[in-house]
């Protein structure tokens, strides 16, 4: 069990896209412990691996107990979807307002390697949208529209 470093905007892993889990055996296991600790001492409610340098497509999010999600992949999004603001661990002190689907459905393996599905609305939705998206390769500043890209980069010259 470790905390780990969490990289920083700046850094081009963020913008790569992770590699799919081919077993959740030891090493995952393991992975999804450290990536929850991790996010606890951070105090933050989600966590995706490249956000720790690891370029495999594992999430822990807060929910009513930590869940670790392994091959995340969002089956289905609500037509309604509603902004509100996030941060990010990897964006300190940032908190943009960004709109996503209020409700989603989400396949994974769990933990011990076990199909699961959730239905998710509300934050968690958010949340694992928003680290589905580091799986992807996606940070959240690229959600915002024209007019709100502008100005997070007047406002915040050093990101990109």
């Amino acid at each position: 069990m470790a905390i780990l470093e969490i990289r920083k905007f700046n850094e081009p892993i963020l913008r790569k896209r992770a590699k799919e889990a081919r077993k959740v055996d030891k090493e995952v296991r393991k992975l999804i412990v450290d990536m929850a600790q991790t996010m606890k001492k951070g105090q933050g409610i989600g966590l995706a691996a490249p956000q720790i340098g690891v370029l495999r497509r594992v999430i822990v999010v807060q929910a009513q107990r930590i869940l670790g999600l392994i091959n995340p992949k969002i089956v289905k999004k609500s037509r309604e979807k509603g902004k509100d603001i996030e941060g990010c661990l990897s964006f300190p002190g940032i908190f943009l307002e960004i709109k996503r689907a209020k409700e989603i459905e989400v396949k994974a393996l769990d933990i011990n390697g076990k199909k699961i599905e959730l239905k998710a609305k509300g934050l968690l939705a958010r949340v694992i949208q928003h680290e589905i998206d580091h799986l992807n390769g996606i940070l959240f500043i690229n959600r915002l529209g024209i007019i709100d890209k502008i100005r997070f980069k007047l406002k915040y010259r050093g990101f990109s």
